[in-house]
């Protein structure tokens, strides 16, 4: 096997509906993908909210995905009730989401074109104070997670409507990468699949093991758990294949 990865097996724990872009791009540099999922996506306990907000789509001026789960898990919903409204905006937080819209035929998407996080898209001139005060925003989104989003918009002067339409489960069984014979570097695209894999595994098993990130925030908090090979990279999966290849592997 010849390429920039030749001989290396890099894990790859994005959830696995997401997960072969980036299997395909390490094998096409000659390494081996080792895909545990870090994250489980599974539907919402409560269909409630979701439902709700189907019935009053076309009342929202801003329709907002924080990630190709969030379209995954409401478009299909959306779509047997009907086209999607003419008047509505969507905003997605990153080229991922954009395209899993585009896939059910959601195009004209608003999102961030360099740092892709909830930050990057408040930056965004369509979500400026003046621009969003008085509209309405429905944002789906998984059970938890992150307040910031919501928060600044109502900040804003907008009414938000925050509706869990999936949500997110630690793998049950951390075997069979514990048993995994030798990993080269690991990929970690959330800050709640790193807590994962050291609640999985325990911060020992990894620290030695260069972890490969896509954001800063994901960074820091590895080393405030105490790893010590922490890789920040570009954004997104194209981001983690340049970190992989860019890496000095012979260090």
């Amino acid at each position: 096997m010849t390429g920039r990865l030749a001989g290396k097996v890099i894990a790859v724990t994005r959830p696995q509906a997401q997960a072969g872009p980036l299997a395909a791009a390490i094998a096409a540099a000659g390494g081996e993908a080792f895909c545990f999922p870090l994250l489980d996506i599974a539907p919402a306990d409560d269909p409630a909210p979701l439902a709700a907000a189907l019935a009053r789509l076309a009342d929202y001026d801003f329709a907002a995905f924080v990630s190709p789960n969030a379209v995954d898990h409401a478009l299909p919903a959306i779509l047997r009730r009907g086209p999607w409204p003419g008047g509505l905006q969507a905003l997605a937080v990153g080229p991922g989401t954009v395209k899993a819209l585009a896939a059910y035929g959601v195009g004209d998407c608003l999102a961030p074109s360099e740092r892709f996080d909830s930050e990057a898209l408040l930056d965004l001139p369509a979500l400026a104070p003046a621009r969003v005060a008085g509209r309405r925003v429905a944002l789906f989104r998984g059970d938890g997670g992150r307040e910031l989003l919501a928060d600044t918009l109502r900040a804003r002067g907008a009414t938000v409507d925050a509706i869990p339409c999936y949500r997110r489960l630690a793998p049950g069984d951390f075997t069979v990468l514990a048993d995994a014979a030798r990993l080269d570097g690991i990929t970690l695209s959330s800050s709640e699949a790193l807590r994962h894999l050291v609640a999985g595994l325990g911060i020992a098993r990894v620290r030695d093991i260069p972890l490969f990130v896509p954001h800063a925030r994901i960074a820091e908090l590895a080393q405030a758990l105490g790893l010590t090979r922490v890789i920040l990279t570009p954004p997104a999966d194209q981001g983690l294949i340049d970190g992989l290849l860019a890496y000095n592997w012979s260090a």
